[in-house]
Parts: C-alpha cells; sequence; structure tokens
C-alpha cells in the first residue's frame, strides 16, 4: 500500500470561518487512512472572484495517507457535505471548502479532480500557508518550490496572520 504527502488548502466566510476551518481540520486529522503531519496558521484572506463577499479564513494542512486522490476527493467531499457545504457558485461563499493542492509529486488531470490544483499558484492565501509548513516542496508541473512560488507571486490580495495551531507544523 502506497503512503502519500498530501497538502490539503481549507478555505470558509460564512459563519464562524475560523471555527469552521478548525473544525475541517479536526475532521481531516480523523479520518480513516490519514494522519496529520502539519497545520498552517490561520489567515484572514481577502476574497478572490466575487470581492463583495466576506474575507476569507484559510489554512493547509500537510497529511500521509494511503487512500488513492479518489478516495481522498470523496473524504473531503464527505466532510464539506457534513458541515452544511453548499455548491452554489463558482469562486462564491462557501462554509468549507477542502481542496487537494498536492497528492504526492503526481500530476492527475480529470474532470473531477486537477492536481497540484491548477490555480494554487496564483493565490497568495494558499501560498502563505502553504509555504509556513511547506516551503521546501516542488511543485511536480512548474519544478519550482513553493517558497519559490510564493515569491514569484504576482497577486496583490492581502494576507493576515490571525491565529497559530496548537502544533505548530515544520518549517
Amino acid at each position: 500500500m502506497r503512503s502519500v504527502v498530501c497538502h490539503i488548502g481549507i478555505g470558509s466566510n460564512l459563519g464562524d470561518a475560523l471555527e469552521n476551518c478548525k473544525s475541517a481540520v479536526e475532521k481531516i486529522s480523523r479520518t480513516d487512512f490519514v494522519s496529520l503531519i502539519a497545520s498552517s496558521s490561520f489567515y484572514k484572506t481577502d476574497p478572490v472572484g466575487d470581492e463583495r463577499q466576506n474575507y476569507f479564513i484559510n489554512a493547509v494542512v500537510e497529511i500521509m495517507t494511503t487512500l488513492s486522490a479518489e478516495e481522498l476527493l470523496k473524504a473531503l467531499q464527505k466532510i464539506e457535505a457534513g458541515m452544511g457545504r453548499k455548491r452554489t457558485i463558482k469562486g462564491g461563499p462557501r462554509v468549507i471548502d477542502l481542496d487537494i493542492l498536492f497528492y504526492g509529486q503526481d500530476i492527475i488531470k480529470r474532470n473531477d479532480l486537477s492536481v497540484p490544483h491548477p490555480e494554487m499558484h496564483k493565490r497568495r492565501f494558499v501560498l502563505e500557508p502553504l509555504n509556513e509548513i511547506a516551503s521546501y516542496f516542488i511543485h511536480p508541473v512548474y519544478g519550482v518550490s513553493v517558497r519559490g512560488l510564493k515569491e514569484r507571486l504576482d497577486d496583490n490580495k492581502s494576507v493576515w496572520l490571525i491565529e497559530r495551531p496548537v502544533t505548530q507544523g515544520r518549517h
């Protein structure tokens, strides 16, 4: 059975967004065949797309799993559904959003799953928390570290650290 290090992006801007994100981290850590390695701090971030919505809270977790990418996606969608996620407007408000950013060094392109996440290299709200726990990680498409992607970023959106995790991840 193959064990894979994965990175999951977490975001919320409905209800108590910080508590939603903390709850998602907890639910991910309790998922069968998943071990939590590290959790980033929580960040308040500007919305992308429809900017007339609430600020988001974002974080990233690093996990080890024996689940396939498809099984991991289903597990994350089950967590989202259990937390009340309704898929309405793309880029719109959401109670929780869980995205597979990296599934090891795998490159997956399917209708329902694209890994690495196709927009992550353009988004400060992803790269800031990801850099905190996985700055060394090399993007399998671009061959550049997360830190390198963050340094090259052309995104003027604001990201504010609001709370560090109880257990600090690797740097």
